[in-house]
């Protein structure tokens, strides 16, 4: 079994795909300057944030959510079978490990009944399908999957162009399949589950908060890429559709959960992934959840 974190009437595990160097600081974030860089080396790898070649440590991951009602998944990794021949190492994948993990943390496919994701990037949606007798299937085959209206729209004008191979393989298929539910930010599951818009990383992205009567965790998906972003909220990456959106979007959440108790459950932060979060100057910092 995996390590659970428990919080309010939620339990939350992490569902790891793998962890490592996840590119260059300086290129990741384009506006991030070495002078910058230099300032925060020292803080960032001693933290293990940061190794010798100056590359982000990061993470792909998702988690699974236990209500008193739902079993959730939030976002699902990369995939297996999927052709992204610009990510080698998440092209054309054959192994286990996602299923491995989801096991380890004491579930089946079988026993997710809502799937929601932050938006609809490869590396979020990947496991929403499986190839079975050469069709993508949904994965997860009693769950209903959330995706938001304006991520979804913003993806089918683009497929419409040009194919775009994730929501070809990972998004239409559960369309097809009767499995999706295309909502807008008003909606909430039950009372523990509502969105909160984040918009710049893709035009529809969101986190998720959950609790009864108040906010015990948040999910933020691509909000952040690493805690340096905290500390210089206007530090946006190259993956943002619009960077200034995505500093504004990045900013407000983190004024809105700072200095509070609640759990921030990030997408790509190196292990144990989930932190709270203090003002720190004019930025702010991330204090990740237990010991590394």
């Amino acid at each position: 079994m995996s390590l659970a974190i428990r919080t309010g009437d939620l339990t939350i595990h992490r569902i790891v795909k793998s962890e490592g160097p996840g590119g260059s600081a300086l290129d990741t974030l384009p506006s991030l300057t070495p002078e910058l860089l230099a300032e925060n080396r020292s803080w960032m790898r001693q933290q293990k944030l940061l190794d010798e070649n100056d590359q982000l440590i990061t993470c792909i991951q998702c988690y699974v959510v236990k209500t008193p009602h739902h079993t959730i998944m939030i976002d699902t990794g990369v995939g297996n079978n999927k052709s992204r021949p610009g990510w080698p190492s998440w092209h054309m994948k054959t192994d286990d490990i996602f299923e491995k993990a989801l096991n380890a943390a004491g579930f089946t496919f079988d026993q997710i009944d809502i799937v929601m994701c932050t938006h609809l990037h490869s590396d979020h949606v990947g496991w929403n399908t499986r190839l079975e007798n050469d069709r993508w299937v949904p994965s997860f085959p009693n769950a209903r999957y959330i995706f938001l209206r304006t991520e979804f729209d913003y993806w089918n004008e683009l497929n419409k162009r040009s194919s775009v191979p994730e929501f070809v393989d990972s998004v239409l298929p559960i369309v097809d399949a009767g499995r999706a539910e295309i909502v807008g930010n008003e909606y909430q599951v039950a009372d523990h589950i509502r969105i909160l818009p984040t918009p710049g990383h893709t035009p529809g992205h969101v986190a998720f908060a959950f609790g009864r009567n108040k906010v015990h965790a948040v999910f933020w998906g691509d909000l952040m890429y690493s805690p340096l972003q905290a500390l210089y909220p206007e530090l946006s990456a190259k993956y943002d559709v619009d960077p200034s959106q995505a500093a504004i979007a990045r900013r407000a959440f983190l004024e809105r959960y700072c200095d509070t108790n609640t759990l921030c459950c990030t997408g790509h932060f190196i292990s144990p992934s989930v932190v709270k979060i203090r003002r720190k100057g004019s930025g702010f910092a991330c204090d990740f959840l237990q010991a590394r």
